[in-house]
């Protein structure tokens, strides 16, 4: 990789800024002063910047619990700011959010570099689960189950849904799994169903599951196991 592209990469600079840091004569590799962008930086180099050491990670995978009042976009929306905000990595605005979560909706958010492996968990064709735990504003009706299991249709849509599995907590709480992710779909899975979801919360998107000791806004890198298994 160029030393420049490496730099970049690694701190908040731009590719030009990262320029005229090595022309300033600010960028060591392995103790020696660079000043050629074009410089070829290998996996064991050691480069410095003004004597700090920089790190390179190729590849991100992060678990972030949304809190609310957040957006999964790259920007901010409609007066509510950035999950990636919330991600103190330089960068952080270039990195994709495998799933959008509505802004009043809380939990589980993956977000990487990887565009393969977020499309893995995006995509339609490869039906990855996601569980949500749901609070409705009424007694679920005794038919949700199966009439959910069978393929609900929505307002709008050419045809039903698919099939999704309900777990009964209450009358007012339950666990949805689902294998699409359209847009509002829980919450007009529920609509449908004569009833208003209040609270919403993703607990498991395939075999992720949330991390219990992470409070809303805060993250962290997913483990080689977690990254294998979608």
């Amino acid at each position: 990789m160029r030393l420049d592209r490496y730099i970049s990469e690694c701190t908040e600079l731009s590719r030009a800024n990262a320029k005229k840091a090595l022309h300033r004569g600010d960028i060591t590799c392995d103790g020696v002063v660079v000043k050629n962008s074009g410089f070829k930086v290998d996996k064991d180099c050691e480069v410095h910047l003004s004597g700090e050491r920089l790190y390179h990670v190729s590849s991100r995978y992060i678990m972030l619990n949304k809190p609310a009042d957040t957006v999964c976009s790259n920007v901010g929306e409609a007066g509510y700011p950035s999950v990636l905000t919330l991600l103190d990595l330089p960068k952080a605005e270039t990195l994709q959010i495998a799933g959008r979560l509505d802004a009043d909706t809380t939990g589980l958010t993956l977000i990487t570099n990887d565009g393969q492996w977020g499309h893995r968990i995006t995509s339609p064709r490869k039906a990855c689960n996601k569980r949500y735990r749901v609070w409705l504003a009424e007694p679920l009706v005794e038919t949700a189950e199966a009439e959910l299991a069978e393929g609900i249709q929505l307002k709008t849509e050419t045809k039903p849904v698919l099939p999704a599995k309900l777990e009964r907590i209450s009358d007012t709480e339950v666990l949805l799994t689902i294998t699409e992710g359209k847009y509002h779909q829980v919450k007009r899975m529920f609509a449908a169903l004569g009833n208003r979801v209040t609270a919403l919360h993703r607990e498991q998107v395939g075999d992720i599951k949330l991390d219990e000791i992470l409070k809303p806004g805060e993250w962290r890198e997913l483990t080689p196991e977690e990254i294998g298994s979608v």
